[in-house]
């Protein structure tokens, strides 16, 4: 399986929120990771036919998704950033509405329904208004329908937002144990979501790919690059002024300084390179707040 992207642009007026991206992606799981405003979710709306391109082809297989039509989004999951339901209806009878969309059998629908809502731990909510839910709980039921029907590709906006850290977890595993054949792209702020199940990540910056590599890779360009300090606190501004600071903690002796450049004329030793250091090293310290 290949989903190809061609020269994909999207104009808003004289914005460009894409400009020219093309890659091409196999069964895994690839994390596209961006500052706010990079494009990341105009481009997962074009994925999912929510927009259309201002121009450039997508292709599955070498077939056009624009002639594949409705065969293309029966093989798609969506797992959107915006949480809507109709605050009513219970998950269970949520994910029956979902599944009637998708033309499952009843037989068929309640094994898938009833898989979906034990594999993000809503269960025991199942018959419970989703109004009544949590944010998280609704981010796991917005899961949930992504999965309902085994899509061959899967495209997730910031699917772990709103879980607490043993929740991201679980949804993490359980993503990378059913990315074996399909094609998953997540976007997300959270590194740590993609550092250990993504074969690759991909950069995305005001529209455009800087870089597409395996997190190894990428790991890699930093050798050298990364330092430990620790200075008093009256330095902290002197130390910044050497490179990125990507991280401070507090040691008896003073504190601890992560930075990202060339070695500092200061007392330091070299540090182990993390993928929030890969995005500093892109992204810098300060877009996107």
């Amino acid at each position: 399986m290949e989903l190809e992207m061609r020269n994909l642009t999207k104009h808003y007026g004289k914005k460009e929120a894409l400009k020219g991206v093309s890659v091409t992606l196999t069964p895994g799981i690839y994390g596209l990771l961006g500052p706010n405003g990079a494009g990341k979710s105009t481009w997962m709306n074009i994925l999912t036919g929510n927009l259309r391109q201002t121009s450039g082809e997508i292709f599955l297989d070498g077939e056009n998704i624009s002639h594949l039509g409705r065969s293309y989004r029966r093989r798609l999951g969506y797992c959107p950033q915006q949480q809507t339901f109709y605050p009513s209806f219970t998950a269970r009878r949520f994910l029956y509405y979902l599944a009637s969309l998708q033309d499952m059998s009843r037989e068929q629908a309640g094994e898938r329904i009833e898989w979906a809502l034990s594999a993000v731990a809503l269960s025991d909510v199942a018959n419970k208004p989703i109004g009544s839910f949590s944010g998280g709980m609704k981010q796991r039921l917005l899961i949930a329908q992504s999965l309902l029907h085994d899509p061959d590709i899967l495209i997730m906006d910031e699917p772990t937002a709103g879980l607490d850290p043993r929740q991201r977890i679980a949804i993490r595993n359980l993503i990378g144990e059913i990315a074996l054949h399909k094609i998953v792209m997540i976007s997300t702020h959270v590194v740590q979501d993609v550092e250990y199940i993504a074969k690759e990540l991909i950069l995305l910056s005001q529209g455009e790919i800087l870089r597409q590599a395996t997190p190894p890779e990428l790991l890699r360009e930093l050798e050298g690059q990364l330092w430990e300090a620790v200075v008093p606190e009256a330095q902290l501004n002197e130390v910044s002024a050497y490179g990125t600071v990507c991280g401070l903690f507090q040691k008896s002796e003073g504190i601890c300084v992560r930075l990202l450049g060339e070695k500092p004329p200061i007392p330091c030793k070299p540090a182990e390179p993390n993928l929030e250091d890969v995005y500093l090293r892109y992204f810098g310290a300060g877009e996107g707040l």
